[in-house]
């Protein structure tokens, strides 16, 4: 039974918040326990300081250990001075009230920091995927989890790319996971497009990686957020994928904007938590439904200088190109890491490559601090983004063109059911 609730309408005080988690902990048996937490990082709008300080209120004098890992997928490991301050928590406070707490930062990159737990075969993928892929899955967690007898997943739930909306063991699976499945199932969402995953509660890519959750024997419960930049609309405690479930619900509702018709120009401006293109690339994703035929879409980002700071010098060598330009050239690019040709693929949107041409549906041009030169050479637009003023493009949607001043969590469709293919 998943406890907890939620509203479009309205915000959980930190005491309804104390109230739903202290329900849907009670219940179970954690006194005693090693418990670990998984946490999401600073690429996502949610109270991690309010509910860090839940968390330890209620667990730390139940639980035998109780520690925090920070799941990261690929993106680059925490100093201690800002998980401190993703925490909210001061130096001197944390020796005072923390001390028996200890935060880990995932390793995807280390393979000693990694555990094989088993490997979905090939005829299982191939009926998840309804026979699109075929192959082996290896499946490799972060083996701290291992230690510990209850996996607590503690995230936000917004509209998502590959996997339809995030949340629930989404932070297992990229999370705290090892590159071969992290590669996989996003190459799969990639093949299947952005267009047709995005803001889909259930899909293959979400079956895969539940199925991939089902190898690590511990106990795993959830606690998934639905925010705002207004606070918290709704927490649900429960099974990682009972919790998701009603996360992915009340999402649908809060972070879905429909809209009347297409726009020939859309001006995504990206928040300073996405620090390079690799996260900023949200601001293409939640945006390419209501783009229409042959439109633009800038990311405005004066702040980010780096196209990724893990992944930037693969995407140098390959650039963003449609889907088929990889497909259709498949020994050319086999050895490249299936997420990096996701996440291009996915900001350069969908599109066809016949003959040796590339034709993508829309052009996305990087108004950024990445140099004219090095986003001409990967293959997306340019433009100075000391040539933008915002004040140009509010209030002209029925000029068709739109401007969205924080973008990368709002999903954006058209009311009809037609939508770009």
């Amino acid at each position: 039974m998943v406890i907890g609730h939620g509203s479009k309408d309205a915000i959980l005080s930190e005491t309804e918040a104390r109230a739903i988690l202290e329900q849907g902990l009670a219940s179970r048996a954690l006194d005693g326990k090693r418990i670990i937490v998984l946490i999401p990082d600073t690429t996502r709008t949610a109270p991690v300081p309010m509910m860090f300080r839940l968390l330890t209120e209620l667990l730390l004098p139940r639980a035998a250990q109780l520690d925090f890992l920070i799941a990261l997928g690929t993106h680059p490991v925490m100093s201690w001075e800002r998980i401190l301050a993703h925490l909210g928590v001061r130096p001197e406070e944390w020796e005072r009230r923390f001390a028996r707490v200890r935060v880990f930062n995932h390793r995807w990159d280390d393979p000693q920091a990694l555990a094989r737990l088993g490997t979905i075969p090939a005829a299982e993928i191939e009926e998840i995927t309804e026979g699109l892929m075929s192959q082996d899955v290896p499946v490799a967690l972060n083996r701290i989890v291992l230690d510990y007898d209850v996996v607590l997943i503690c995230g936000p739930t917004f509209p998502h790319e590959v996997v339809g909306f995030s949340g629930g063991n989404k932070y297992l699976f990229p999370g705290i996971a090892g590159p071969e499945i992290i590669n996989f199932f996003h190459w799969l969402g990639a093949v299947l497009t952005n267009l047709r995953i995005i803001g889909t509660k259930w899909n293959p890519v979400r079956k895969v990686v539940d199925r991939a959750a089902q190898f690590l024997e511990k106990e795993k419960l959830c606690a998934s957020m639905v925010t705002t930049d207004e606070g918290l609309h709704g927490l649900f405690v429960g099974t990682p994928e009972e919790a998701f479930s009603a996360a992915a619900d009340l999402s649908a509702q809060i972070h879905v904007r429909y809209v009347d018709r297409p726009f020939a120009k859309v001006l995504s401006v990206s928040p300073k938590m996405y620090d390079d293109l690799w996260t900023a690339g949200k601001c293409m994703y939640k945006l390419e439904p209501v783009v229409s035929d042959g439109g633009e879409l800038i990311i405005y980002a004066p702040h980010i200088t780096e196209v990724s700071y893990t992944h930037g010098k693969i995407l140098d060598e390959i650039g963003y190109h449609v889907r088929d330009y990889f497909l259709k050239q498949w020994e050319r690019f086999r050895h490249v890491p299936g997420g990096v040709m996701a996440h291009s693929t996915h900001v350069k949107g969908i599109g066809t490559y016949e003959d040796g041409v590339e034709r993508p549906r829309i052009n996305v041009v990087l108004a950024t601090g990445i140099p004219e030169e090095r986003c001409r050479r990967i293959n997306l637009g340019y433009r100075d983004p000391a040539t933008i003023r915002f004040e140009e493009w509010q209030g002209r949607e029925h000029e068709g063109i739109l401007f969205v001043p924080k973008a990368g969590e709002i999903l954006y469709r058209l009311k009809t059911t037609s939508q770009p293919s």
